[in-house]
């Protein structure tokens, strides 16, 4: 368990205000931090100051019907998001290799 979660699904429209009220029921939070990129819009971080107010908020909002919208709420995973990155560099590379060993622009 982290006390860090990843929000994913979140409207465009949303503002820290909204989070910090929707996930502060759960717990004391010490940051929220958006998305602002064209990739990473949409998403968020909430670290609770406990590890325990983390769980409950995971458990109890992942689901959520936020703002017609269903939160996906997981726990960070730094090394993971690490390994996904380097998988995909190599999945990239290995493309760019069969499209040239088949003559494919």
């Amino acid at each position: 368990m982290n006390r860090a979660l990843f929000v994913k699904n979140l409207s465009y429209n949303v503002t820290p205000e909204e989070l910090f009220d929707l996930f502060g029921k759960y717990g004391p939070i010490r940051q929220v931090r958006q998305g602002i990129a064209s990739n990473t819009k949409g998403t968020a971080f909430v670290v609770y100051e406990d590890v325990l107010d983390a769980k409950q908020a995971c458990d109890k909002l992942n689901g959520y019907n936020f703002q017609n919208r269903y939160l996906v709420v997981l726990y960070h995973q730094p090394d993971k998001m690490i390994r996904t990155k380097e998988d995909l560099d190599a999945r990239k590379e290995n493309l760019e290799r069969l499209k040239q060993q088949h003559g494919i622009d």
